[in-house]
């Protein structure tokens, strides 16, 4: 074996094992053999540029040493698959049934059907067979006629060659049994087992040769089972295909052309099984992410609609995603799942970006929700690039990577990549729109006449309403937010303390100089470049930062300050109003009953019951309280 592989300019080192050590390790029988072949850089390949067309050619000169089956694999995958599903390839098809020649012959007719199916290596049949013994078949007609019974038999036979106890010796306080058996010379070779002499209770003595038949025949090497029942299995690794669907190929042809008497059936594993498992959790894992995602959204915006738009960006991120995976050619899998929760995380933050700058514009003033999205997406257009940028050139290593592990490495991140690009152009494009859709054909809750009045009441002006308004509290004090300009020059007041302390401790600029020719020397051109970097003493950049540390609180506290004054002034004006509604509905009873009144009095003067002073008095008193009504009316 070492001979033919290094035959190949490729190949730098051949190493083999064989069976297990004495601390087992490795499940392996003495039969097994791992040949570890150590290969050149790829640049110094001269046979191909091909890790599996090399592999290939490997195994095609090892197929022409007769009586030896081979293999091709990775040793580290090699020895991972055979810990975690004790097969060493990535698909394990199992079959099952009572009779262990029987499911040798179908384990062979399913190996035949795999070698047709495309994508599929070449097919390893466990062995379970083939290992010689020796047979000892007596006549029992020669037996009964010679007077030896199987008993003795049995019992000579076993004594010779493997040991029968004929006593025991003492050593103080411990026993050894004391075992008889031939000479080691004498039991070497078949025809030992032949010319063995046996002795009947008469005492004659016949080779064994004569009463039995000794012969070499093929027994079971390994009998395995599983859940209580036998099992042998066919491995197959993939080639240039995804696991899964190989099975769903090697499944179907299987179930078409190998028809299972009762008793026996056929399943799957190896990294299949793991795999499955892993799709299983995954179907899990993924719901469960993004409905927390979901939840923290909720809960940092405090509204479904934003935290819904903002999820949007999870569909428009996973297109992106499948459709790299479409166009390299890749398989969906684990790793791939991985990425695919990476980049919905990426992906939403750079919503979180865009609709906190839409709701941190709306805070400061901005109505109109077309210049929102226009200021926003302008001043968050390089952030997000930038993000993407960031976590996608960090990727790319892995996605262009062909050393050891990448097949782990590119699914990830080709799907991060892929739904990043698509991510973020939609989340320019496409999220604003939906913002416009979802907020812009929503009306302010009180007209624009309202937010003049409001600032006007507030000042202790006077004005009549034409109409009625309604307005909650929160509405107010939004448009009071919004209208005075005390608040506004206080939070204007607040950004620029906050822009100063985050640039308090900011080292000056660097400056560069460069001159050239300034000195007569045997040099033609001489070249001076100087690079000046002023570096402010520590203790004044601390007291910097607390300076403006203490300018960003003390900004913040008369903000919240005059927020508090304004909201205080808004409630104070609200009950002010609600007590002269009270009012104006009470003087408007009362209007009624003394306008009653006066008509009684008109009516009883007239009819000559009354006098001219009742009527008089009547109509004084409700002029006094109709003047009354008008005041509270006013007021309001």
């Amino acid at each position: 074996v070492e001979e033919r592989l290094m035959a190949f300019p490729e190949v730098k080192m051949v190493v083999g094992k064989s069976g297990t050590a004495e601390v087992p390790t490795d499940l392996m029988s003495p039969e097994q053999t791992d040949v570890m072949i150590l290969l050149n850089p790829r640049d110094a390949w001269t046979t191909t540029d091909d890790y599996w067309s090399l592999a290939d050619s490997l195994l095609a000169a090892l197929q022409e040493i007769p009586g030896v089956f081979f293999e091709i694999n990775q040793p580290i995958q090699m020895r991972f698959n055979e810990l975690m599903t004790g097969v060493r390839q990535d698909i394990a098809i199992k079959v099952y049934g009572p009779d262990l020649d029987s499911l040798v012959h179908y384990a062979e007719r399913i190996a035949h059907i795999v070698r047709d199916v495309p994508g599929a290596g070449p097919p390893q049949v466990e062995r379970v067979a083939g290992l010689p013994q020796i047979a000892v078949r007596y006549d029992r007609e020669r037996l009964a006629a010679t007077g030896f019974s199987v008993d003795q038999l049995n019992r000579t036979v076993r004594a010779a060659f493997a040991g029968e106890p004929a006593g025991a010796i003492y050593e103080h306080e411990r026993r050894f049994d004391l075992v008889v058996r031939a000479d080691s010379s004498r039991r070497s070779d078949i025809t030992d087992v032949g010319g063995l002499y046996v002795a009947n209770d008469r005492g004659e003595r016949l080779p064994l040769s004569q009463v039995a038949d000794v012969r070499y025949e093929d027994a079971p090497a390994q009998v395995t089972h599983e859940d209580a029942q036998r099992r042998i299995f066919v491995g197959v690794n993939a080639r240039g295909r995804d696991v899964e669907r190989l099975v769903a190929d090697i499944e179907e042809q299987v179930a078409a052309q190998v028809d299972l008497p009762p008793g026996y059936f056929v399943s799957f594993g190896g990294q299949f099984e793991n795999l499955v498992e892993a799709k299983r959790r995954l179907s899990l894992v993924v719901p469960l992410a993004l409905a927390l995602i979901l939840a923290l959204l909720y809960f940092t915006f405090r509204s479904l609609p934003s935290a819904l738009l903002i999820f949007t960006a999870v569909p428009l991120s996973a297109i992106g995603g499948v459709a790299a995976l479409l166009l390299r050619g890749m398989p969906f899998s684990i790793s791939a799942g991985v990425g695919f929760i990476a980049l919905f995380g990426v992906a939403v933050l750079n919503g979180m970006v865009l609709i906190s700058t839409f709701q941190q514009l709306r805070e400061e003033g901005v109505d109109d929700v077309w210049e929102r999205v226009r200021q926003g997406t302008r001043m968050r257009l390089r952030p997000v690039l930038m993000t993407a940028s960031v976590a996608s050139l960090g990727f790319l290593p892995m996605a262009l990577s062909s050393s050891a592990g990448a097949e782990v490495q590119r699914p990830l991140a080709t799907v991060v990549i892929g739904g990043l690009i698509t991510a973020t152009l939609l989340t320019l494009v496409v999220l604003p729109a939906l913002y416009v859709l979802f907020f812009g054909s929503r009306r302010a809750r009180a007209p624009k006449a309202l937010a003049v009045l409001l600032p006007l009441l507030l000042l202790g002006g006077v004005a009549q309403a034409q109409t009625p308004l309604v307005l909650s509290l929160d509405s107010a004090l939004s448009i009071a937010r919004m209208q005075a300009p005390a608040l506004r020059a206080a939070v204007a007041e607040e950004l620029r303390a906050d822009a100063l302390r985050r640039t308090a401790t900011e080292m000056p600029a660097t400056e560069l100089e460069y001159m050239r020719g300034q000195y007569n020397s045997y040099v033609p051109d001489d070249n001076n470049i100087t690079i000046k970097q002023r570096i402010p003493f520590p203790t004044l950049m601390a007291a910097r930062g607390g300076a403006a540390r203490a300018g960003a609180e003390v900004a913040r506290a008369d903000r919240m300050s005059i927020e508090a004054d304004l909201r205080m002034a808004v409630q104070r004006t609200g009950l002010r109003l609600r007590y002269l509604q009270a009012l104006d509905s009470l003087m408007e009873r009362t209007d009624s009953v003394y306008e009653a009144l006066a008509r009684s009095a008109g009516v009883r003067h007239e009819a000559g019951a009354g006098s001219l002073l009742e009527r008089t008095t009547a109509l004084a008193r409700a002029s006094e309280v109709h003047t009354r009504r008008m005041q509270v009316q006013a007021d309001r």
